[in-house]
């Protein structure tokens, strides 16, 4: 595609001005990704050209194209967005801000970074619907082109444009984007399924196309007959639906029957009944396959008649017949009913009335402050199955699959859903949890008297819309009620957590996690979980993320310690027994080792004892290991002993420190005995019913100032009772 291919074809419905714009913009977009190149290999202007393509054939209008040659500008050159709105405008402007990706933010993950980008794009569609045209036709083109990426990408791409793009085309009625983008998704994500169905068709496709030449011949004479000159073809089904239709019915190529369509394209409506009733007296039609989306439309503005009938050699045959107007609504959708006016969007019609869920969007963008939450309501809301259920008046009203009363309830008008007190359906009273079908025909039983919703109501609505309008009415007709229950649904799941409120629910802590939910104040943040905009576990999940990263802390130095005293058990119990630093008076070169019951550390009165064949065991003076002096055999074993100054080590010590359990204290003691530059060589600990925590450590200590200064510490510790050496009996 080249630039002047693209003004020739543009040129049938744009005016001289708005295509020398058109050029304008183009030669921007080339100097702008000048020395780009995509994936491909190709200059990157062949990607926006190839966007502005598609819009052209979709006949859309010159600014929409302009904003599709320059979409990618901002986010991918040096090119501001100011100079975008100095050059082509501001409504352009606009446009290309809301295709614009938001790089510049640092995101916690990929994925709240790719909802920020959806809701971005569509609270800009739901300002300006061109926004999402736009980004239809560069996915298509990118869904195109996906063979360039990697493996891994193709998947990802591919999941995306199901899960997000397809159901956006198809809600917008744009079915000639719809379907390609299907096809390739499915080509990419299950290759096997796709190239079976492909060469399926394949070996019957001269049989097929012969039987369509057929009855098309026999269709066109007969309707000529009745002075109505149709344009008829053959309807090719597209793989994906095939692909669907087979595995959500379970059945085998051969056993699905629509595979051969025909469409018929009429001047007017009159003609299209017409031509349905010749249809019907040429072949005999299939009960319950007869569809007047004339009379009801579909969400997206679909119109058509469908039926299906047992066609020549008995094969079922799928007819639809539309006149030229529908047809290009069903190709185009949404695109086909816009006027555009010096930059502005103009709805024609009564469309604005069916495209009213643009309003919504804006409604439920005010409503979630979490990208992932607004995402999924979306998907939930706009992008599900729908059931089609009418008033008593008989207008037709869309809902998700699996709605309930109240949620028809509020889609008619807040006022009704808040005093709803039952419902009748196609005249017989039902419960509020009553599943909606399509067809039926919905009666909301109010009340003046009514106390407004309940509690309850929140889980009952199955769409985003009720759910969220409950939510508003018991945050402003409840909030002194809600601000107290909030409080106390917090503190009972504190307590669950075996955690006291107190220590946790203080301001600073309040009103950090309340900012972390984009809260004002913190009473906001109660009411909201009040009623229930946010649960208490959420909120309780902030409080203690400090106390938990503690613990966690705590849980990793202790099992460092273990691993470390394993490591060298050997080598660090003979560094704290030195046989140096201690010299018994008036003999050199004895074997000296220190008691393990009392572990003596220089500046400690000691004694020694002499033993059988172990040399002189070193005691504290005062341990209750050393046998009394009493003369005896046993006396005459005790001999003075003194501490050598210039011997530099490491003596192991037992302390026992107690006090009131709590999260975060052995964490605290770690962190003070650490600061002391003190190694730990062993801990453990114990917590009794009445929350007094008991902790034992053994650490390796130069001197008795060393081990005052490592217990000073630890007693500055708050709820430390007491720290106390202990000697091993």
């Amino acid at each position: 595609m080249e630039i002047e291919q693209l003004l020739e074809k543009a040129s049938a419905f744009i005016k001289e001005h708005d295509l020398k714009r058109i050029r304008e913009a183009y030669e921007f977009a080339e100097q702008a990704h000048s020395g780009q190149v995509r994936k491909s290999g190709e200059p990157y202007i062949l990607h926006p050209l190839a966007v502005a393509d598609i819009l052209v054939n979709m006949q859309m209008d010159s600014t929409s194209i302009i904003a599709a040659l320059l979409h990618d500008v901002v986010e991918d050159t040096t090119v501001s967005l100011e100079i975008v709105n100095e050059k082509f405008g501001k409504t352009c402007a606009m446009l290309v801000d809301g295709l614009t990706k938001l790089e510049k933010i640092k995101f916690k993950s990929k994925e709240e970074h790719q909802n920020e980008n959806y809701r971005k794009m569509f609270v800009a569609m739901a300002q300006d619907i061109r926004v999402i045209l736009i980004k239809l036709a560069d996915r298509l083109h990118n869904m195109r082109t996906l063979k360039f990426q990697s493996e891994e990408a193709q998947r990802r791409i591919a999941d995306e444009t199901l899960e997000i793009f397809c159901p956006i085309a198809n809600r917008l009625g744009i079915s000639a984007i719809k379907w390609e983008m299907e096809d390739i998704a499915l080509r990419y994500l299950n290759p096997q399924q796709y190239y079976r169905i492909v060469n399926l068709m394949q070996k019957k496709r001269v049989e097929r196309e012969q039987y369509i030449e057929d009855v098309i011949t026999n269709v066109s004479d007969k309707l000529s007959e009745m002075g109505i000159e149709p344009d008829i073809s053959g309807r090719p089904k597209h793989i994906y639906s095939i692909y669907k239709k087979m595995t959500a019915r379970n059945k085998q190529f051969n056993e699905i029957y629509d595979l051969l369509a025909l469409r018929i394209i009429v001047d007017n409506i009159k003609d299209c009944y017409a031509t349905l009733g010749i249809i019907h007296t040429l072949w005999k039609p299939m009960p319950g396959r007869f569809k007047d989306y004339i009379a009801m439309p579909k969400s997206n503005m679909y119109q058509s008649l469908h039926t299906t009938v047992i066609g020549p050699k008995g094969e079922p045959l799928e007819v639809q017949i539309r006149t030229v107007e529908m047809h290009k609504t069903s190709e185009y959708g949404v695109a086909a009913h816009w006027a555009y006016k010096e930059g502005s969007v103009v709805p024609s019609g009564s469309f604005e009335d069916k495209m009213s869920w643009f309003r919504e969007i804006l409604e439920l963008q005010n409503d979630t402050e979490d990208a992932s939450e607004f995402v999924e309501s979306l998907k939930m809301d706009f992008f599900s199955d729908l059931v089609f259920v009418f008033t008593p008046k008989g207008e037709v009203i869309e809902l998700p699959a699996g709605s309930v009363p109240l949620d028809f309830a509020y889609r008619i008008h807040t006022e009704i859903g808040n005093r709803t007190i039952g419902a009748k359906v196609n005249s017989r009273i039902v419960p509020l949890d009553y599943r909606l079908k399509t067809g039926d025909i919905i009666e909301i039983l109010t009340s003046k008297h009514s106390y407004g919703p309940s509690q309850d109501w929140i889980k009952l609505a199955q769409s985003s819309h009720a759910r969220s309008k409950i939510r508003q009415w018991f945050k402003k007709e409840k909030r002194e009620e809600n601000v107290v229950k909030g409080k106390e649904l917090i503190e009972r799941e504190l307590k669950r957590l075996g955690i006291d409120p107190p220590t946790l629910m203080k301001e600073n802590e309040l009103m950090e996690a309340a900012k972390k939910f984009n809260f004002h104040e913190i009473e906001d943040m109660f009411s909201a979980v009040g009623f229930s905009g946010i649960t208490a576990a959420q909120i309780v999940t902030k409080l203690t993320e400090k106390m938990r990263k503690e613990a966690e802390e705590a849980q990793q130095q202790a099992l460092q310690l273990t691993n470390e005293i394993k490591e060298v058990k050997g080598p660090a119990e003979k560094k704290s027994r030195p046989t140096h630093g201690v010299r018994v008076k008036g003999v050199d070169n004895l074997l000296v080792r220190f008691a393990r019951c009392c572990n003596p550390v220089p500046g400690d009165d000691i004694v020694g004892y002499v033993t059988r064949g172990r040399g002189v065991s070193v005691h504290r003076d005062d341990c209750t290991n050393i046998p009394a002096v009493d003369g005896g055999e046993e006396g005459n074993r005790l001999i003075d002993v003194e501490w050598v100054d210039s011997v530099e080590a490491n003596y192991n010590v037992e302390i026992e420190i107690a006090g009131h359990d709590r999260l975060g204290l052995l964490n605290e003691v770690l962190q003070a005995v650490s600061e002391s530059k003190t190694i730990i060589s062993a801990v453990s600990g114990r917590s009794d019913k009445n929350k007094m925590a008991v902790i034992h450590m053994s650490i390796l200590i130069r001197n008795i100032e060393h081990l005052q200064s490592v217990v000073e510490k630890i007693k500055r510790i708050r709820d430390i009772y007491s720290v106390q050496r202990i000697m091993q009996t």
